[in-house]
């Protein structure tokens, strides 16, 4: 039987209040309305035990601040980083954590707000480290209106033990590289900084730089294997043995003189001779879809002096790009 149909039953047996429902028998009560009114009976005479479930409000590492005044100048600004830095480092040690993100906001008299992620090489509530972060990036910012407010927080995460094997390594102080990265950032720009990755495309010499991040690179070869008595080492070495091209950066301008459109003597300033044999054109092109399209003509050409060099012409330019090995 239902909470609520007790009650009407209840009201129409004239048991308005805990008192008079204390009164009762609790045997006949439960023989009539059920289970569900003995625990009331119990609750309202003081017999009923409950347990207190402990709930922990949601930990938020955050502290923000609003100015009196517009401020222009960095040196308030980094005096109230400081003190969010060391109150957040107190809460953080306080429940064994660390601090593996900064979020830095400002606002600005016009309400714009400037939002900054600071990625901690290695978690830490080392307050020196992390003021020097912040001071780094705010060295070189700029900005057009002044600051009215400003508010910092930081993502937790539990302390991070790692072993590594043998042959493995890690920095040996990655929040200097990092401070050396930001440094190099600020002063060259972030287009310029970090770890150049290959696009994908066919284009030659075609890369985009991506931020850094370091990590322990596994061993090629599997624990237990001996690179020198393992015969199928040796054998992978020798089985696909191929010519290397030493390329020239950037590449060497060149006189290409054809014969029925058949390269037969190249000129240049560190290369003329005939060619005496020669594979191509093979022809690459891309993005022929928008305004970085190109397109070119690449040669292997062998030499009178048995050099054998690559070389492309473009819009009737010629170029050596390298010579094999």
């Amino acid at each position: 039987m239902e909470v609520q149909e007790i009650f009407a039953i209840l009201h129409k047996w004239g048991i308005h209040t805990l008192g008079q429902l204390a009164a009762l028998d609790k045997e006949q009560l439960g023989t009539r309305l059920g289970p569900e009114a003995i625990r009331m009976w119990e609750r309202a005479n003081g017999r009923s035990n409950r347990l207190l479930k402990l709930i922990r409000p949601p930990e938020s590492f955050q502290e923000s601040f609003e100015f009196e005044g517009e401020i222009e100048t960095a040196e308030p600004l980094l005096f109230m980083l400081r003190r969010f830095l060391e109150q957040l480092a107190v809460r953080l040690a306080a429940i064994y954590l660390v601090a593996k993100e900064l979020t830095l906001r400002i606002t600005f008299g016009n309400k714009q707000i400037y939002e900054r992620v600071f990625k901690i090489p290695q978690p830490t509530n080392d307050v020196d480290l992390l003021f020097r972060m912040l001071q780094t990036h705010l060295e070189n910012f700029r900005s057009e209106h002044p600051i009215v407010a400003v508010a910092l927080s930081a993502e937790p995460i539990k302390p991070a033990g790692e072993q590594f094997g043998l042959f493995e390594t890690t920095l040996r102080n990655p929040h200097q590289l990092s401070e050396t990265l930001a440094r190099l950032t600020a002063l060259l720009g972030g287009d310029r900084i970090g770890t150049p990755v290959l696009e994908e495309t066919h284009r030659p010499d075609a890369f985009r730089m991506q931020p850094f991040s370091w990590a322990a690179v596994e061993s090629a070869v599997p624990s237990g294997v001996n690179r020198e008595s393992d015969p199928d080492s040796h054998a992978l070495r020798t089985a696909h043995a191929t010519a290397a091209l030493r390329r020239f950066r950037p590449a060497i301008s060149a006189s290409v003189l054809q014969d029925e459109d058949t390269p037969a003597h190249v000129r240049s300033a560190e290369i003329s001779e005939k060619i005496i044999a020669q594979r191509g054109p093979y022809l690459l092109s891309g993005n022929w879809w928008d305004e970085k399209s190109w397109a070119r003509a690449e040669w292997d050409l062998q030499l009178q002096n048995g050099e054998l060099v690559r070389a492309h012409a473009r819009d009737g330019v010629w170029k050596i790009d390298g010579v094999y090995d």
